[in-house]
C-alpha cells in the first residue's frame, strides 16, 4: 500500500538554535524536541528528567475527597468491598492495583471481573447481583461505569453505593454515585486529562496515602502495573503518563511484581524492556485470557505473591495466547474473504462484516488487522446472547466515536474512543447500520485520510548519527502516542552490497550516504524492494535509529519505515 510521507517542519528556528545551543545537542534533535513543545532549557529538564513529584495532586480530580471519605469510612466500619474492572488490561491491572492496595487497610475486600461472553463491556446486573448476594456494600468501579447510569441507580436501589474511576467520554447523564473519577468530565478541573483507567486507580491510591499521611512506596510499589496499562490502551505518554511510563519501565526492569517477572520469562524476554515490548509480548498475553477464558486468571496471576502460583498462571494465559493467535488468524482469513468477494465491499470507505460463528473475544484484534490491510474505519461483529456485538477500530485522524454517535439511534449501546470502539445492535438494524455508517464516513472523511501516511520528524545526513546522537534520542523514552520514536529521512543513500530477505518477507540491507559509515538496516514487510533496489542507484529512506544486540555485540541499526527510490 503506498504511503504518504509528511515532513515535519519547525517554524520557529531561532528557538531551536538556541535549545541546541543550550543542550549542546544536534540541531536536528533541538528541532523535533521544539516540535514537541519542549522549548526551554527547563522545559528539557522536566523532560529528559521525569520526576515522581512531577505527579499532579490527586485531589484536583472532581469528587476525589468524597471517593477517599466513603472508603475510609468502608474500612473503619468493616464493610465488605468489591473492586470491579473491565476484562482488558487496562481493567485487570486496574483491579490488580487497587486490590492489592487496600488489602494492605482491610481485610474485608474481593475482586470482580464480568465474564466478556456472558456479561459484556461495564458493570453489569450479574456483577451487582454477585455484590448484593455476597453482602458487598461498596463497589469501586475500574476503567468502566461512566456511562452505567442505569446500573448504578440499580445497585443503589439495592444499598449498594459506587465509586467510579473511568477514563472514557462520559455521557450527557453521570451515574448517581458517591464519586465519579474521570478528567473527561466537563466540571473537572484536573490537569491532565489522558489517563488511562489504571492511571485513575494509582490516583485513588496516592489520595489515600496523602490523606491518611501514608508513606508514597504504598502506591509507587504499583507503577509497574500502571505502566502496563498506559503501554496496552495506547494513551498519550506525555505528562503523568509518561512519569507512571518511566518509572514503571525502571521497576519492571530492576524488580518487577512476581506475576509481571513469570509472564517475561514464558514471552521468552526478561530485560531491557521497552514501550513496544509490552505492547506486543506481555499485554497480549493477559489480554488473551479475557478472550479465550475468564480475565480473572490474569488478574490471579498479577497478584500472585508465590512463584509455583505465578508460573502456573502466566503458562495458563500464555496457552490461551496461542489459541487466541489461532482463531485470530482464521477469523481474519474469513473476513478478508468475505471482502474480497464482494464488489461493492471493496469499493466502500467503511469495512462492516459479520459472521455468527466468530469468537467475540478476538473480532477487536481482526478489526484492527482488516484496518491495516483496507486502511478505513472497520467494523467487526458476532452473534451475542440474540444481538450483535461488535469491535470497531478507526484510521489516524478520523473521530469513529463521532461517527457512531450519528448512528446511534440503530444501536443498542456503544462506547469507546476516537479510535476504537465497542457496540451491540439488533440483528434487525444491520443493514441500516452499515448503509447508514458508510454515508457518514464517506460524507465526513477527507480523502487523504484514507492513505496511511508516514509522520517524519527531521531531514538527517548519516554522517550526524553517532554515539552521542543515540544517547539523547535514547533519552527521550519511553516513547508512545504524542512521544513517538522520532522518524529520519535521508536521501541520496546507497546500497553496499547485495539486498537479502530475512524470514518470510523482511528486507535486509547495508546503506551508506557519500563518506558516512555503513550502517545495517532491516526493513519489516519491505521484501519487494530486494529486486527494486541495485548498486550504484541512490535512494531515499525514513527511517527510526535503534540499538542492535547479538551475541553481547551492541551496534546501531536503522529500522526502515520507507523506501522512495
Amino acid at each position: 500500500m503506498n504511503k504518504r510521507w509528511v515532513i515535519s517542519k519547525c517554524d520557529d528556528e531561532e528557538k531551536v538554535d538556541e535549545l541546541a545551543q543550550q543542550l549542546n545537542i544536534d540541531r536536528s534533535l533541538a528541532s523535533i524536541l521544539v516540535q514537541r513543545g519542549i522549548c526551554s532549557f527547563e522545559d528539557a529538564r522536566h523532560f529528559f528528567r521525569p520526576q515522581l513529584a512531577h505527579l499532579h495532586d490527586p485531589f484536583l480530580m472532581k469528587d476525589m475527597e468524597a471517593a477517599i471519605v466513603r472508603i475510609q469510612n468502608a474500612i473503619t466500619s468493616s464493610e465488605k468491598v468489591l473492586v470491579y474492572g473491565d476484562y482488558d488490561v487496562d481493567g485487570t491491572t486496574a483491579v490488580a492495583l487497587c486490590y492489592q492496595f487496600f488489602s494492605q487497610f482491610t481485610a474485608n475486600i474481593d475482586f470482580y471481573i464480568p465474564d466478556r461472553h456472558a456479561e459484556g463491556y461495564g458493570i453489569s446486573t450479574q456483577g451487582i447481583d454477585f455484590a448484593k448476594a455476597n453482602g458487598f456494600s461498596l463497589i469501586i468501579a475500574l476503567d468502566c461505569g461512566i456511562r452505567s447510569v442505569d446500573k448504578v441507580a440499580y445497585a443503589h436501589g439495592l444499598g449498594i453505593d459506587f465509586i467510579i474511576c473511568d477514563h472514557h467520554l462520559p455521557g450527557e447523564q453521570l451515574p448517581n454515585a458517591v464519586a465519579v473519577l474521570d478528567p473527561k468530565r466537563n466540571d473537572c478541573g484536573y490537569p491532565f486529562k489522558e489517563l488511562a483507567g489504571c492511571g485513575i486507580g494509582l490516583k485513588l491510591a496516592q489520595a489515600y496515602c496523602m490523606a491518611n499521611d501514608l508513606p508514597d512506596e504504598l502506591y509507587e510499589q504499583y507503577l509497574d502495573l500502571c505502566m502496563v496499562s498506559i503501554a496496552a490502551d495506547i494513551v498519550p505518554i506525555v505528562d503523568e503518563n509518561r512519569v507512571m511510563a518511566y518509572y514503571g519501565l525502571l521497576k519492571l526492569n530492576q524488580q518487577p511484581s512476581m506475576g509481571l517477572k513469570a509472564l517475561m520469562q514464558i514471552a521468552g524476554k526478561t530485560e531491557n524492556y521497552s514501550i513496544s515490548d509490552v505492547v506486543f509480548m506481555l499485554a497480549p498475553r493477559i489480554n488473551a485470557a479475557g478472550r479465550m477464558g475468564h480475565a480473572s486468571e490474569a488478574v490471579k496471576m498479577l497478584l500472585s505473591n508465590e512463584v509455583f502460583i505465578a508460573d502456573e498462571q502466566s503458562a495458563l494465559i500464555n496457552l490461551q495466547n496461542s489459541e487466541r493467535k489461532s482463531f485470530d488468524q482464521d477469523i481474519t482469513a474469513e473476513a478478508l474473504a468475505i471482502i474480497e468477494q464482494d464488489e461493492v465491499l471493496i469499493n466502500r470507505k467503511t469495512t462492516v462484516v459479520f459472521q455468527d460463528s466468530w469468537n467475540k473475544g478476538v473480532i477487536g484484534i481482526v478489526a484492527s488487522r482488516l484496518t491495516e490491510k483496507y486502511y478505513r474505519p472497520t467494523i467487526v461483529l458476532t452473534h451475542s446472547n440474540g444481538n450483535y456485538t461488535g469491535s470497531a477500530r478507526s484510521v489516524v485522524g478520523y473521530d469513529l466515536y463521532e461517527a457512531l454517535v450519528e448512528c446511534s439511534d440503530l444501536l443498542i449501546q456503544f462506547g469507546g474512543h476516537k479510535y476504537a470502539a465497542g457496540l451491540t445492535i439488533a440483528p434487525e438494524n444491520l443493514p441500516l447500520f452499515a448503509e447508514r455508517f458508510e454515508q457518514v464516513v464517506a460524507g465526513s472523511i477527507h480523502p487523504s485520510l484514507l492513505i496511511p501516511e508516514i509522520n517524519i520528524d527531521a531531514c538527517i545526513e548519516l554522517q550526524q548519527i553517532d554515539g552521542k546522537f543515540f544517547r539523547i534520542l535514547s533519552q527521550m523514552a519511553p516513547f508512545g502516542p504524542q512521544n513517538l520514536a522520532p522518524v529520519f529521512i535521508s536521501h541520496q543513500v546507497s546500497l553496499v552490497g547485495f539486498p537479502q530477505i530475512v524470514g518470510a518477507k523482511h528486507l535486509k540491507i547495508n546503506v551508506k550516504q557519500q563518506n558516512s559509515t555503513i550502517f545495517e538496516a532491516i526493513g519489516f514487510n519491505l521484501g519487494e524492494f530486494e529486486k527494486l533496489l541495485k548498486p550504484n542507484q541512490p535512494f531515499s529512506i525514513c527511517y527510526t535509529i535503534e540499538e542492535n544486540t547479538w551475541k553481547d555485540k551492541r551496534r546501531l541499526q536503522l529500522n526502515i519505515k520507507g523506501i522512495k527510490i
